[in-house]
């Protein structure tokens, strides 16, 4: 593999000594940016975009060309491994994702099969070679799946969701049946991570989207344990490196010591929590990544740049900080506004890093 020439970010977010603190942006390869869109519709539909490896990376590097950011994150969904388990995922226009074959019983759950990622998700792990070759060591990629928890959601909802009704009545009425299903979730989730990982993948994020809708005791039992299962079963060294993880629950600042306790290497930090606040918690055990409000964006270049300064003082002094948005940057959002953001983080922060 080509010598990463920029390996800032990785170095971050193992709280190594860096010269400015790193950023990337959730959601950056999206609709907020004229060239995806024309991409998109070159592809005919979304899944097309994700299961053609060629179109994928396109995307992928697609804001690398506009900005200078210090990572690439793999265009994909989370939602392709319960597709791959075989529950048939479609898009409805302007529903969002469903699928054919929800996950309700304890026959549904014994019919799910653990996929193998060199077969059924080929088209990532091809996407993830497809795109380490054309970065040739611009910057680290970073590969993803949903949680356990977030992935479940959806299988047993059957698609977009309103007040998880069905999760959670699974959750307390049957809670031996839907530990029978996170189980078979977090293989899978390691398994394809794992490959993702033996393709390229020089970091891995868990997106645990739907954390934040349980209550702590619940989140402890029904999220946290089954990404910590992940976590604990993930290869972390290749090509020579420690291969970092990063763990990010949406509204999930209240658990921000007790993720930290997982074995991961960062966390996600949304915006309804300090920075400061959170290296209390978690006492520097981990980095932390974040945690620009995304709507921040909208602002004027002035305003971007004095919330960029307040993110950047909030974290304070020294490594383990990666700058990123608190959620995925919204479609709406003018192209020129990012730059303004990644040129301040870029600046102001090597003031921090002496």
């Amino acid at each position: 593999m080509t010598p990463l020439h920029n390996d800032t970010f990785l170095r971050a977010l193992l709280r190594e000594p860096v010269d400015y603190t790193p950023v990337w942006m959730m959601r950056q390869a999206g609709r907020y940016l004229p060239e995806y869109r024309a991409t998109r519709a070159r592809a005919g539909s979304f899944m097309t975009l994700c299961k053609t490896p060629e179109l994928a990376c396109e995307v992928t590097l697609q804001p690398l060309e506009r900005y200078p950011l210090d990572a690439a994150i793999l265009f994909s969904d989370i939602l392709t491994v319960p597709d791959a388990m075989g529950l048939g995922l479609y898009f409805a226009e302007g529903e969002g994702p469903h699928f054919e074959r929800p996950v309700r019983t304890a026959a549904d759950i014994e019919r799910l099969p653990v996929p193998d990622p060199e077969a059924e998700l080929r088209y990532v792990l091809d996407a993830v070679s497809t795109i380490r070759q054309a970065l040739n060591g611009r910057v680290p990629l970073i590969g993803f799946s949903g949680s356990p928890w977030t992935l479940a959601t959806y299988m047993v909802e059957g698609g977009a969701l309103k007040n998880f009704a069905r999760i959670k009545a699974m959750l307390f009425d049957q809670p031996v049946l839907l530990h029978r299903l996170l189980a078979k979730v977090a293989d899978a989730v390691t398994v394809y991570l794992n490959a993702q990982i033996a393709r390229g993948a020089q970091a891995v994020m868990i997106f645990d989207t739907w954390g934040g809708a349980l209550a702590p005791a619940n989140y402890r039992e029904f999220s946290l344990a089954y990404m910590q299962r992940v976590v604990e079963g993930l290869n972390r060294e290749s090509e020579g490196r420690r291969v970092p993880v990063i763990l990010f629950t949406k509204n999930g600042g209240q658990w921000l010591a007790e993720m930290a306790k997982t074995g991961c290497d960062a966390l996600g930090v949304d915006w309804t929590t300090d920075l400061a606040d959170a290296r209390r918690l978690v006492e520097d055990q981990v980095a932390l990544q974040g945690n620009l409000d995304p709507c921040v964006l909208y602002a004027s270049p002035e305003r971007i740049r004095a919330e960029v300064a307040r993110v950047l003082s909030s974290y304070g002094p020294g490594s383990g900080h990666i700058f990123n948005l608190g959620h995925g940057i919204t479609q709406d959002v003018d192209p020129e506004h990012p730059a303004v953001m990644v040129e301040a983080v870029h600046t102001l922060s090597r003031a921090y890093h002496p």
